[in-house]
């Protein structure tokens, strides 16, 4: 029986991040992929490589979403990078028009082709429509201090507790990634779920030893679209985190070097 998973984000040019990204692992794994464009993210070569940014109007992603809703029945998505308030207006009020069994939310707060004060009104919109939806989120290191409030991650326990103070804001669990920027020479992840009996959340470590100290392209994006293919395929979710970390580490482990000034994961080691 074919499993599907749906993916709401933007179109990243070169391949090695967004939608590109979502539907390779989706493949990788086993799952059939359909996807909704929300913008569109060209690196500029002539300018060094900064980002160029231009949104898809909120009528055509309705029109996305009505086109793929109605091609299958679609219980697990994924939503990536949205980039303005109009956008997740559009994309919260369309979730919010059925039923999910699986929201996985990888909040990208902030594109650098935006003004500052544009980033700002996309992060509280977020935070405030789109997270209190979600099923589990996966912020990175950055990201997590943006939505947690806390200074600095530096340890386990920081993890978590970022972890905890994001549960606040809706969502049933979230995967903390400590990233190339937590102290030390392993790549931690921290999974942190609401206890459905309104105790304590629940912590999960999950450690694998760093590849390198330089950033790979895409892989955020990977580990939030493995978990959201695991879980469309019935995982539970810290085994969907599992087979996560070990598809991004391979993925590090052969990453794909370009022109650019950056590597990107290969989702097919």
């Amino acid at each position: 029986m074919v499993q599907f998973a749906y993916v709401i984000a933007g179109s990243e040019a070169t391949g090695g991040a967004g939608l590109q990204v979502d539907l390779k692992t989706f493949q990788q794994l086993g799952v059939y992929g359909i996807g909704t464009i929300t913008c569109i993210v060209s690196f500029d070569p002539k300018n060094g490589w900064g980002h160029r940014f231009v949104p898809v109007d909120p009528q055509v992603i309705a029109d996305q979403f009505e086109a793929a809703t109605a091609s299958q029945d679609l219980d697990t998505v994924k939503v990536g990078m949205l980039g303005t308030p109009a956008t997740i207006d559009v994309v919260a009020k369309a979730l919010a028009s059925q039923p999910w069994r699986n929201v996985v939310v990888d909040p990208v707060l902030i594109c650098k082709g935006q003004e500052p004060g544009a980033a700002l009104d996309t992060d509280t919109a977020l935070k405030e429509k789109v997270l209190p939806l979600a099923t589990v989120v996966t912020p990175n290191n950055f990201e997590a201090r943006a939505l947690s409030g806390l200074a600095s991650l530096e340890t386990i326990d920081d993890l978590a507790e970022a972890g905890r103070l994001i549960l606040a804001r809706g969502p049933k669990a979230v995967v903390v990634k400590g990233g190339i920027d937590f102290p030390g020479p392993d790549a931690i992840d921290v999974l942190v779920q609401a206890s459905p009996a309104g105790g304590q959340p629940t912590v999960q470590v999950f450690s694998a030893p760093k590849i390198g100290q330089e950033r790979v392209s895409g892989a955020g994006c990977t580990f939030a679209a493995a978990i959201t293919a695991e879980l469309a395929k019935g995982s539970t979710l810290p085994d969907a985190v599992q087979v996560a970390k070990d598809l991004v580490t391979r993925g590090i482990q052969h990453r794909v070097p370009g022109h650019t000034p950056f590597t990107t994961v290969w989702q097919g080691a």
